[in-house]
């Protein structure tokens, strides 16, 4: 069983905690051990989040040094250029296409990168970006709060985990009343993947 490092990474509010812990629940039913750590940044929302997850056949720590990340998935683009360097060369990366710029941009004067300045920073160590329109698609589906789902969705076809076990932890961690909204957006990610690849 080979070990896969994920970092999952954006601002407070996105749902990353959420995410994070729906990911290591579907590892651990595929019978990974998993280890998972979570930093979260100065502000309860607005600030930036950070989740480690490890999973393989026998796990120490949760944390990911830099340059052994396998798969990168941002929700916020500035955020996901700030962690890049926990990929590994030849890992991928899926980006949101997202940005909320920090309040330091702003009140300094600062400007938001372009995309272009932040891709360039993740190709870097990146084998194959996905460069996903989360925050729009969802919006179509009629709930912007399913982005997290939405990107576990694009995940998962990234991952040897079956699809059926990734909805029975779907159907343990989310209120009923959200439940199917979520589950289109799991099944909207898988689906737009593969046309947000870049490289």
């Amino acid at each position: 069983m080979q070990n896969i490092n994920i970092i999952m990474t954006g601002i407070g509010g996105q749902g990353i905690i959420l995410a994070s812990d729906i990911l290591a629940e579907t590892a651990m039913r595929m019978d990974f051990d998993v280890k998972k750590t979570d930093s979260i940044g100065m502000a309860q929302r607005g600030g930036s989040v950070i989740s480690h997850i490890r999973m393989g056949e026998e796990i120490f720590s949760p944390v990911i040094s830099e340059g052994m990340a396998d798969i990168l998935v941002g929700m916020e683009k500035l955020e996901s250029a700030r962690s890049c360097h926990l990929l590994k060369q030849g890992g991928k990366a899926i980006i949101n296409r997202y940005s909320a710029p920090p309040l330091s941009v702003g009140s300094s004067g600062g400007k938001y990168p372009e995309d272009d300045i932040i891709l360039d920073l993740i190709k870097g160590p990146a084998e194959e970006i996905f460069f996903i329109d989360g925050s729009a698609k969802t919006l179509e589906i009629g709930n912007i709060r399913t982005l997290n789902v939405f990107l576990l969705g694009a995940l998962s076809t990234l991952l040897p985990f079956k699809t059926d076990i990734w909805q029975e932890v779907l159907e343990a961690k989310l209120p009923a009343k959200i439940l199917e909204v979520n589950m289109k957006a799991f099944s909207l990610g898988q689906k737009e993947i593969e046309s947000a690849r870049i490289s």
